[in-house]
């Protein structure tokens, strides 16, 4: 018998397997050098993409299937339990994470949230080493994985996903993120990896995150920065939720207060 409930898990499992290119398995960007991608590989190799430990050339997303139902659960979780607010990605590459969080508004017919899009869609900022000198490695990074705002909206377009519950910010987290529009959050995720761009997201973000909502960091176990980052934020706030770990590089904890 063919129920909503088995469409809706039939449509949630193909965007997650397209937007991350296990359908086409899609290959590694060879432009792109996999440094400190340790299970990295010429060809593509499914187990290394359900992963999220290469550069897809043409997926909309590097996250990987254990990241991907990561998001899926938090965003069950959070509907479930009625927690109020939007959903939001600030770091958001080719826009796949972000793409996955409007399909599943989408697939349980929520028409009064939104999904934030954050990002500077100008690649990774040049680190301000002055004030954040832990961010040194990354100033050969700046400027790099660019993706620019029209092709993120073309990729949603794609999915037929672009729509009004779709805002995108566009600019550097230390500039847009303080004075934006953002009311509530159910669900945070945050693909910075430097540790200004941490700092700066939790910074203006945590405060609008539901009792009830979950914070998502990319790469916690990956970058040091990121780590650090986080550890640092959650010990001037006194925030004592357990860390999470997802696929040996994400974190994620639930607010309870």
């Amino acid at each position: 018998m063919i129920t909503e409930e088995n469409l809706r898990r039939l449509y949630l499992d193909t965007l997650e397997k397209s937007l991350i290119g296990l359908l086409l398995e899609d290959p590694p960007d060879p432009h792109i050098p996999p440094a400190g991608f340790a299970n990295a590989a010429p060809a593509f190799t499914r187990r290394i993409r359900e992963q999220g430990r290469d550069f897809p050339s043409k997926a909309y997303t590097m996250i990987g299937a254990d990241r991907m139902a990561n998001i899926r659960r938090s965003v069950e979780l959070a509907l479930a339990d009625g927690v109020p607010g939007d959903f939001l990605e600030a770091g958001v590459w080719r826009g796949g994470a972000t793409i996955f969080m409007r399909g599943m508004l989408k697939a349980y017919h929520i028409r009064d949230r939104k999904v934030w899009v954050v990002d500077s869609f100008e690649g990774m900022p040049e680190p301000e080493i002055r004030r954040f000198p832990a961010d040194a490695p990354w100033m050969p990074w700046a400027g790099r994985l660019s993706v620019s705002l029209e092709t993120v909206k073309h990729n949603f377009d794609n999915y037929c996903l672009l729509d009004d519950q779709v805002w995108f910010l566009k600019g550097w987290f230390k500039d847009t993120l303080p004075t934006a529009s953002i009311e509530k959050l159910a669900v945070l995720r945050l693909d910075g990896d430097l540790y200004q761009s941490i700092q700066d997201s939790l910074t203006h973000l945590y405060p609008k995150l539901s009792v009830g909502g979950f914070v998502i960091v990319d790469d916690f176990y990956f970058f040091k920065e990121t780590r650090q980052a986080v550890l640092d934020y959650r010990a001037a706030h006194a925030i004592i939720e357990p860390i999470l770990e997802v696929g040996g590089n994400a974190a994620y904890w639930r607010r309870e207060a």
